[in-house]
Parts: C-alpha cells; sequence; structure tokens
C-alpha cells in the first residue's frame, strides 16, 4: 500500500506526495512550487507518477509546468484549475481517479466556497483536502459562499471516522486558538491545541487529522452543537439554521 509524506513549501503550504515502494512512482498532490517536490522525488528516488490538483490558487498550482519539463504524466484537476495549470483530464464531483502505477483510485468530491469549483479526493482512508478542510479549520468563503460551503464540509463529515485529513496548510496552532475562543469548554479542542504547539514547537506537521478528530475539535464541522450555535448566536442573533450558524462563525475567524 502507498504510504504519504508531507512535503513543506512556500510559507506555509503542505505539497503531499502519495508514493508507492514497490513501483518507485509516486503522485504528487497541490504542488505550489516545483522545486521542493522535485527534491523530494530525487531524495526518494521515486519518480513522478500524476499529478492531481484541488483548485486554481496558485499556491496549489504554480509548479505543475515545471515538474512538467522532463517528463510526461497525468495532471487531474477540476475545470477552474485549466486557468492556472496545464490539467490534462478534468475531473468532478462523481469522477474517479485511478492511478494504475501505484494501484490506487481516489473519488472526487465538490465541496465549492473557498473557490467555486473547488474538489477534494478521497480513497484508501485518506483525504486530500486541499483549502476545504484544515485541522480545526476550514479556507476562507474567497468565492462561494456558506450556503455552499457547509453542505460540502457536511459530505466530508458523513465520510468514515479513521479517513485521514490530508489539508494543504499549517494553520492548526492559529485554526485551533480560533476554536478554544468559540468553545472554552472543549476538553478535546484544549489537548489538541496543547499537542499542535508541542508538534510545532519541534517543526512537526500537525497533518494529518482524521475526521473523527475534526467532528470534535473543527468549529466548521460542528454547526450543530449547541455551544457553537449560542457562539455563533452571541456573534450574530440570527444564525437560527446550520448555514447562518456556519457563516456567522466564518465571519468572526475572518475578523479574529
Amino acid at each position: 500500500m502507498p504510504h504519504v509524506f508531507a512535503i513543506p513549501a512556500l510559507a506555509d503550504n503542505y505539497i503531499w506526495a502519495i508514493a508507492d515502494d514497490d513501483s518507485r512512482r509516486a503522485v504528487i498532490v497541490d504542488p505550489g512550487e516545483a522545486e521542493p517536490a522535485a527534491a523530494w522525488l530525487a531524495e526518494h528516488g521515486q519518480t513522478l507518477a500524476a499529478i492531481v490538483i484541488t483548485h486554481h490558487h496558485p499556491d496549489h498550482t504554480a509548479g505543475v509546468s515545471a515538474l512538467l519539463d522532463d517528463i510526461s504524466v497525468p495532471v487531474y484537476g477540476p475545470e477552474e484549475a485549466t486557468r492556472a495549470c496545464p490539467i490534462t483530464h478534468q475531473v468532478a464531483d462523481g469522477d474517479h481517479v485511478t492511478i494504475d502505477e501505484l494501484g490506487i483510485t481516489l473519488d472526487v468530491l465538490s465541496v465549492p466556497g473557498h473557490t467555486l469549483g473547488h474538489i477534494v479526493y478521497t480513497g484508501h482512508g485518506w483525504l486530500f483536502s486541499g483549502d476545504a478542510l484544515f485541522r480545526g479549520g476550514c479556507g476562507r468563503l474567497f468565492e462561494g459562499d456558506a450556503g455552499m460551503m457547509r453542505p460540502g464540509l457536511a459530505r466530508l463529515r458523513d465520510l468514515s471516522g479513521d479517513t485521514r485529513v490530508f489539508g494543504g496548510h499549517e494553520y492548526t496552532v492559529k485554526n485551533l486558538s480560533f476554536a478554544a475562543m468559540v468553545e472554552p469548554d472543549n476538553a478535546a479542542v484544549t489537548g489538541a491545541l496543547e499537542q499542535a504547539r508541542a508538534d510545532r514547537a519541534q517543526n512537526r506537521p500537525t497533518l494529518p487529522s482524521t475526521l473523527a478528530d475534526e467532528r470534535a475539535i473543527n468549529p466548521f464541522m460542528r454547526w450543530d452543537q449547541p455551544d457553537v450555535i449560542a457562539a455563533a448566536q452571541a456573534r450574530d442573533p440570527s444564525a437560527t439554521g446550520p448555514d447562518a450558524v456556519f457563516a456567522a462563525i466564518r465571519a468572526w475567524k475572518d475578523s479574529a
């Protein structure tokens, strides 16, 4: 079974590598820059098999062209990403990406909100969530709204709790500091924040998370919990439904 490795990039991005020891082939997820991914492939004796993209933002796409300079491989991504990098295979909700060299198939789910065409990839106990879902947080609503993003995150929340979440950024300490403001009595948040601070002090990634963890600590997956509803309504008394609660929490985070 292939394994997933974190490749730090830019200021706080993670590029993810899905690598197979037998075939020595690897899939690169969201290369915001080429050099760290190319260096990782060379260091680990891996050959690029494919690239998968979650959305069009340059910190997730800018390295694609350079990675293709010396090798031609499939590049999977949403239609919106064609404006940012060479996509050879456009994929959308319900599609499947099969990488024969690694013996894996990833299912594509649409989670709009951060961008209108944002997709995620899931399979084999993995969730490559781009900027839709982070540890303890979610992406800003740059192009969509809460009525788009919350239902998409609800689909992710319904996946198996042991699914490991590989988000696109190292935002965990900041996210969980905010989560502690939303739910100051949530012991799971407090414990996760302490662990995240310890990990970062040692320069260790705080990812991956699991969906079970996110259901316990992430306010953007807890819009139906009484304490989160109360916190949202303290900020916006009109926040009476799931989308409105989500929107109120998102607006609070944006202003924090």
